[in-house]
């Protein structure tokens, strides 16, 4: 047999060998171990929808996702079977805890106050997060939200002195002056309808451009479009499935333009970074740096714009809360801009906000993963099990919070957090719980005092009628169609 003969013979075995080995792979990652996984959860009492192949609940998800999201609902504030709709479905079928399929990953979706509490405070860190996808790794990096270990104690420590303290009470003034900058645009429009959501956009990228990096909007106005788009494309893509081998190997659409984004949103980070290097604390690297600054603009803008712009309309829809506020602005505050002492007397103002943010939390879930097998109430959980918490379910749920659950009732929290919860942390926490709450809450609550407090001093405002209910997860909560108001000035040389 020649040479060429030989080689052909090798490259042939080669290659059904690879074949075979490919074949293996995918039986054991598709098949063999969800097979196993489901057997150990359904011998412990837990169930939930069936694994399909490869795709595991992914098409049952995206369809009952589409046809929720393909018509408006009447304004009410039960949304849980909007926004999650599959969630809604499966906990009324399956329990509060339940086992689901993203592809072929296990998620054990937890609805139980106890255990989202085990979860979220172990401290044998037998829960870290998991590694985020890689649409989501474009958007965040390795920046605080998705650090584990010494990196993210050492990261948390310098976000922790930067959003609290004299540090938060040192923004206070670029705030203020960011707000009279939008107030001052809204001049002239009294009586005209306006898109507050964009308009709050706009106004919570300007205050991170200011406080986090002594610039302004337009500085950062490419980035904040950049990740407005890569965040799209991460929403788009949660719940579709990547093909076994051949996505090695070929990239969709959505993932080359990731890619290009993800890159020239770090050339632009980067430029900031410089030009403000002599500044920087050196205990982080560059790339930290970058990483950082991604999450600051992306998390900062996004939960703050959120948690505002629902305000809004809530006090558009129930103006009797809104004169409360307004009253009580007006006898704290006055008429001048408002300062760190003014805010911390305001109780009117908190309960708004705490109820507003559990009938629309900016984040419907958190996540967790089980690094090695463990044991969490009474179940055990085996290796590379995903912990899917649902704090929209939470909040949502009549068993925590009585059967006026779906209604605006700021006077839950009159007398505190604890006290609406009946003491049970797992009941809200709109910002997360335990040592990876969000560190940035005191500062987003902060900013959204601000900003209401010297609209309620200049406007009254109520809903126009263009307004439709739609509200929509794309990674936070947003209004599909936008928030349309009217305003009216409280003063004529407005």
């Amino acid at each position: 047999m020649d040479t060429m003969g030989k080689l052909l013979i090798i490259f042939t075995f080669s290659l059904c060998l690879y074949l075979l080995v490919a074949l293996l792979y995918v039986f054991y990652r598709y098949w063999w171990i969800p097979y196993r996984i489901q057997l150990i959860m359904n011998s412990q009492g837990i169930r939930g929808p069936p694994y399909k192949f490869i795709h595991g609940n992914n098409k049952e998800t995206a369809a009952m996702r589409r046809e929720a999201f393909s018509k408006p609902m009447a304004l009410t504030h039960a949304i849980f079977p909007r926004v999650m709709p599959h969630v809604y479905s499966w906990i009324n079928k399956y329990g509060k805890s339940y086992l689901s399929w993203n592809g072929f990953r296990p998620q054990l979706v937890i609805t139980d106050p106890e255990i989202v509490k085990e979860v979220l405070r172990n401290s044998e860190k037998a829960f870290p997060k998991g590694k985020p996808t890689n649409f989501f790794e474009k958007i965040l990096g390795e920046g605080l939200v998705t650090t584990e270990s010494e990196k993210w104690a050492r990261q948390r420590k310098l976000a922790n002195y930067a959003f609290h303290g004299e540090s938060l009470k040192n923004m206070i003034p670029a705030v203020v002056v960011s707000v009279e900058t939008m107030l001052e645009k809204w001049k002239g429009r009294e009586g005209k309808e306006m898109e507050v959501f964009q308009e709050f956009k706009l106004l919570t990228s300007e205050v991170i451009s200011r406080t986090a990096f002594s610039s302004s909007y337009l500085e950062g106005e490419k980035i904040f479009e950049m990740l407005t788009k890569l965040s799209l494309i991460a929403s788009r893509n949660v719940f579709k499935t990547r093909l076994p081998i051949i996505s090695r190997f070929w990239k969709s659409s959505d993932e080359i333009e990731s890619d290009k984004l993800a890159k020239m949103i770090h050339d632009s980070v980067m430029k900031i970074v410089e030009k403000r290097e002599e500044k920087v604390n050196n205990k982080l690297s560059i790339q930290d740096l970058v990483d950082e600054c991604k999450t600051f603009y992306f998390a900062g803008q996004e939960t703050t714009n959120s948690l505002l712009a629902r305000r809004i309309l809530l006090l558009a829809v129930h103006t009797d809360w809104q004169e409360k506020a307004r009253r009580e602005v007006i006898e704290i505050i006055g008429k001048g801009n408002p300062n760190s002492e003014g805010i911390a007397k305001l109780k009117t103002i908190p309960m708004i906000i705490n109820e507003t943010l559990r009938l629309y939390p900016p984040a419907t879930g958190t996540m967790r993963k089980v690094e090695r097998e463990v044991r969490l109430g009474k179940l055990v959980l085996p290796t590379d099990l995903e912990l899917n918490i649902r704090i929209m379910a939470l909040h949502h749920d009549p068993d925590l919070w009585g059967d006026d659950v779906h209604l605006f009732k700021p006077e839950r929290f009159a007398e505190g957090i604890s006290k609406a919860t009946n003491y049970n942390a797992a009941a809200f926490f709109p910002f997360g719980l335990g040592p990876r709450s969000c560190v940035g809450m005191s500062f987003a609550i902060t900013e959204t005092k601000i900003a209401l407090s010297m609209i309620l001093q200049r406007y009254t405002f109520t809903l126009s009628p263009a307004y439709v209910h739609s509200p929509l997860p794309l990674i936070t909560l947003k209004p599909q169609h936008g928030i349309q108001l009217l305003f009216h000035s409280l003063h004529d040389d407005a």
